[in-house]
């Protein structure tokens, strides 16, 4: 054989296993939920150890947020604000569900340091994370995107926030919140 042969017959193999990584890599992510589609179902725990599913909640509006790490400073900034207006989500007859890849235990923790009483879920199989395309690298770690959900009480996504500023979020989906409510 040739040295030009051998050359392509190597490249030919090197980009035929780059395409397959690629691709394999691609049919690991998926692809997050859109505007207009039905929320995917889940059931998972709560830091008080019950299982919460996403359809128990059919016929209220529900906040349904991603967030990195329980007692981190821009997820404990984020919490602490979906805590302070959570009586105006109540008054908007919606519910906040908080979910990270943390413990059960982490959850608790978090709840009682900081005087969290909306319901926080673990989700440390990462599946419902995946599900709403919201799982992430922190260097070797797999985490939860800083991501939200805002879910009809149909159970249809009528808003998505990607990359939130923790310090503004709850504001913004409260004010979406009673926009959206006008118009149901």
């Amino acid at each position: 054989m040739s040295k030009l042969s051998i050359v392509l017959i190597a490249t030919v193999i090197i980009l035929g296993a780059g395409f397959l990584a690629v691709r394999g890599f691609a049919a690991d992510e998926t692809a997050m939920p859109q505007v207009g589609q039905q929320a995917p179902n889940f059931t998972l725990t709560s830091q008080e150890g019950k299982p919460v599913s996403l359809d128990g909640f059919r016929g209220k509006w529900v906040v349904l947020y991603f967030y990195p790490k329980d007692m981190t400073t821009g997820c404990t900034i984020e919490a602490h604000n979906f805590q302070h207006d959570q009586e105006k989500f109540l008054k908007a007859n919606a519910v906040i569900l908080g979910v990270s890849v943390d413990s059960v235990d982490s959850h608790k923790q978090f709840c009682a340091k900081d005087g969290l009483n909306f319901t926080l879920l673990s989700d440390e199989e990462k599946k419902v994370v995946a599900e709403y395309g919201s799982l992430g690298n922190y260097g070797v770690m797999k985490i939860a995107n800083r991501n939200t959900f805002l879910i009809d009480p149909q159970g249809k996504i009528v808003k998505v926030w990607t990359k939130v500023d923790p310090s503004h979020h709850s504001e913004e989906v409260l004010t979406a919140l009673n926009q959206m409510e006008g118009q149901h």
